[in-house]
């Protein structure tokens, strides 16, 4: 059914309540919500931050695990020139209270088993002016009486493309975490960019179930609301939740690696159940290739879709479609399984030399540099770190490595950042770093990323203790545990003398990783 192209975020679900206003949208547990119900509850969520005093240029927080109101709320919020910051429901308490208040939220939404942990640091929301609890079924629900007592307004006239409509934290490189600000023109132009490959057909289901705080997970929901199909939205990526999707009728969907590798670890009845996917959509994180090897074999029926992006640019900038995954050996292309793919639509990548600037000959190794209107509006409250990585003339620099080939195929072999991506979750190692030095045991640290066929990569920290004082590897990670999500903390710690350093004192993080990258065709995982 042809639908007028979008503008706003809200739109393709305005227009599927008038067109198909009785067709399924969006399951959740045990309730499912019609197009024009799930409409109506967008409006009602608008009208209740209008009425909170919500409006164009503020901010509204939502912290939970996935849950449809986390849609409502962006859409509504984006609806009324406001932005929905979604923070990651794992974060420790200090990490919560730091991007709440940098977001400057005035209302935000907690899950009911996140309640505690707000309850704790409510005195530190400085910014906060009403909490509303949000629970997984809807029963006993604030939000659910909230939203019934409001009354619905559309979009306000005054609402631009170029409003924020999203605001996502990603892990700093200075030890904090940055506030990504999306708007309406990023979102859409990413949900139609990045179409080809996702597309959905009559009688398809759309599975949810990367973290909604993820721009993976919320760039994704928007497909399927962009074609009119029903959605089935996981509380957890959990194999249970997985499953019960499936069941469902969801036979298409977008999950990290991990997700797959513990799908093949499971047994034969999770291989044969998984094999009701039409489509398996991964990316956040690089896929070891005996890995994928190892799907396309369990799978041969399934479509595989490899995706590359960033929070920065509202998502995915490269895909390796079905078609590549299928044919990569018997064309002499092998190596295409490693490679990202090829650019999207409107999306354009140049390979440039780090240091001088200078653009680099093809297959040649380099700093990764994009340019789209996909690319966010810059981190909220700090321009001069927007201004680092947006050059005056509009090219991203990712800080990512790699290099392109004659035929247009991204590699992404490394990273300028000092990060690690486990599970589809991005580490900037400073923010562990940060830590660990509090611990009064620690003389130096140092976090560097090392091979784990599940997860991608694993965290690891390499320390050198005070003089005459003692610590354990599992009192040094629990003490990790204290001050940062369970994801962030290192799996394994090396206790040592002195870290090497370079003339200017710069501890050697290549000179520590060499060792566990040995013999592997790139140094990310």
């Amino acid at each position: 059914m042809s639908a007028p192209t979008p503008t706003f975020t809200d739109d393709r679900i305005a227009h599927w309540a008038s067109e198909t206003p009785d067709a399924d949208a969006m399951t959740y547990g045990e309730r499912t919500f019609s197009w024009k119900q799930w409409d109506e509850r967008v409006r009602r969520n608008a009208g209740g931050l209008q009425a909170l005093g919500i409006g164009r240029g503020d901010v509204v927080s939502f912290l939970d695990k996935n849950h449809p109101a986390c849609v409502e709320t962006s859409l509504a919020a984006g609806s009324l020139g406001a932005a929905n910051a979604i923070i990651n429901w794992r974060s420790a308490g200090d990490e919560i209270d730091y991007a709440v208040n940098d977001s400057g939220a005035k209302v935000l939404f907690v899950g009911r088993e996140l309640m505690p942990t707000i309850e704790k640091i409510r005195d530190r929301l400085t910014s906060v002016e009403t909490v509303i609890e949000v629970t997984p079924d809807g029963a006993d629900d604030e939000y659910e009486r909230w939203l019934a007592a409001a009354s619905p307004v559309g979009r306000q006239p005054e609402v631009t493309p170029e409003d924020t409509c999203l605001v996502m934290y990603s892990s700093g490189t200075t030890g904090r975490p940055k506030g990504v600000m999306l708007s309406h023109a990023n979102m859409v132009s990413h949900t139609l960019n990045a179409h080809d490959g996702w597309s959905f057909e009559p009688g398809d289901k759309a599975m949810v179930a990367m973290p909604l705080f993820h721009v993976g997970g919320s760039s994704y929901v928007l497909f399927p609301i962009h074609d009119g199909v029903p959605s089935i939205m996981t509380r957890d990526p959990d194999g249970a939740s997985l499953a019960g999707a499936i069941l469902g009728g969801a036979n298409r969907t977008f999950l990290v690696p991990a997700v797959l590798a513990q799908v093949l670890q499971t047994g034969e009845d999770a291989v044969k159940l998984f094999a009701a996917l039409k489509t398996y959509t991964y990316g956040a994180a690089p896929m070891p290739a005996p890995l994928l090897r190892a799907a396309m074999e369990a799978w041969p029926d399934t479509d595989f879709l490899q995706v590359y992006g960033l929070t920065e640019v509202a998502g995915v900038v490269t895909q390796l479609g079905s078609e590549d995954h299928r044919t990569a050996v018997s064309s002499g292309h092998p190596e295409r399984l490693v490679s990202a793919g090829r650019p999207i639509p409107n999306t354009e990548v140049r390979i440039v030399d780090p240091g001088s600037g200078d653009d680099l000959p093809t297959g040649e190794h380099g700093e990764i540099w994009l340019r789209t209107p996909q690319l966010f509006t810059g981190y909220l409250g700090k321009p001069e770190a927007t201004a680092e990585v947006i050059t005056e003339d509009g090219w991203f620099r990712t800080g990512d490595m790699g290099k392109v080939d004659a035929d247009g195929y991204v590699f992404v072999e490394d990273r300028i950042k000092d990060m690690i991506i486990s599970g589809g979750e991005n580490i900037y190692s400073p923010e562990v770093e940060r830590v660990l030095a509090e611990h009064p045991a620690v003389m130096e640290v140092a976090i560097i990323g090392v091979p784990d066929d599940t997860w991608g990569e694993a965290v690891k920290a390499v320390v050198s203790l005070n003089e005459g004082t003692e610590a354990t590897q599992d009192e040094l990670i629990a003490f990790c545990r204290e001050h940062l999500a369970a994801f962030k903390c290192p799996k394994t710690i090396d206790i040592t003398g002195p870290l090497p350093r370079n003339p200017t004192g710069k501890i050697l993080k290549k000179d520590l990783r060499r060792p566990f990258w040995e013999g592997r065709d790139r140094g990310v995982n």
